[in-house]
């Protein structure tokens, strides 16, 4: 593979809200790299998020991005869940599930007014922690791992997540820039892939593994301004970051979209699971139930 300088993204190389695998052969690695734009602009417009929030959800969203692309199957659903007490921010909530991303956070507008332009992971949360869920499509499981929200940055806790859930060394960086009242956020994982799949003794028993700590120092060296920048194509990111190994592979994935799933009949159906006298005191002066969705701001006026 090779990578372009500068300029805008050559044909065929991968921009905007579009997922690039890539893989390290000889290094029993793996990674995903994502850079989102228009569509992370559709899913902020929702709401009227102000400079934090924004960079917070942001992030969230990359996050989810990144790992959802690793579960395989059609249908299956990562969501990424972060609940706090005595913190601004009381939930962020977000899932990607084929390509279709959305996101949430709920938080006190005039409590985050006191933190100033930059308010640290902790002063944003308090206490609180992350669930991170991953819904198999094949044999309807659900898997899901709870991590502190300490750290940092969220992609310290998703770190924190693979290390102690799944045993797994994964290295994630993050970026986020705003200009002009639009927003582009970019992200990469890399993973050390599990050589117990393989029959061989697996990476976390060992006291420490040189591939590993050769490609995390490379993953490592990424900056900010090449994970936001939209001349650079994913490809050259993967390049200027591995050149020297013998084989880098690179695998276009799916195309990213704002995907809420909200509905008139799915918000029936559900309501159609409450006693009546449930949805008797729902109902308002017209005797309709309105429902908001907070993913998509749309609000549904229901008649059962």
């Amino acid at each position: 593979m090779d990578g372009g300088e500068g300029g805008a993204i050559p044909s065929g190389e991968t921009g905007f809200d579009r997922l690039l695998s890539f893989t390290l052969p000889d290094r029993n690695a793996r990674g995903r790299v994502v850079r989102l734009g228009p569509a992370l602009d559709r899913i902020l417009s929702a709401h009227a998020y102000p400079p934090p929030v924004t960079g917070l959800l942001a992030e969230a969203l990359v996050l989810t991005t990144l790992m959802g692309s690793l579960m395989k199957d059609e249908g299956c659903q990562t969501t990424i869940q972060a609940q706090a007490t005595g913190g601004v921010v009381s939930l962020l909530v977000c899932d990607f599930r084929d390509g279709e991303l959305r996101g949430y956070a709920a938080f006190d507008e005039d409590r985050l007014g006191i933190l100033g332009a930059n308010p640290s992971l902790g002063a944003l949360f308090g206490e609180g922690y992350l669930a991170i869920t991953f819904d198999l499509s094949a044999t309807d499981q659900r898997y899901q791992g709870i991590v502190p929200l300490e750290g940092s940055s969220l992609g310290e806790a998703c770190e924190a997540y693979f290390a102690q859930s799944e045993q797994v060394p994964t290295l994630i960086r993050l970026g986020v820039r705003s200009n002009g009242g639009q927003c582009v956020a970019g992200g990469l994982l890399v993973q050390h892939m599990a050589d117990g799949e393989e029959g061989r003794e697996r990476l976390h028993l060992r006291a420490d593994h040189p591939e590993w700590e050769h490609v995390a120092v490379l993953a490592g060296s990424i900056r900010h301004e090449e994970l936001v920048d939209p001349a650079l194509s994913l490809e050259a990111m993967v390049w200027r970051l591995f050149h020297e190994e013998r084989e880098v592979r690179v695998q276009p994935g799916a195309t990213i979209d704002r995907g809420c799933r909200c509905s008139l009949e799915h918000y029936k159906s559900v309501l159609r699971r409450f006693p009546e006298e449930e949805r008797a005191a729902m109902r308002d002066d017209d005797g309709k139930i309105v429902v908001d969705c907070a993913f998509c701001s749309k609000k549904f006026e229901i008649d059962l």
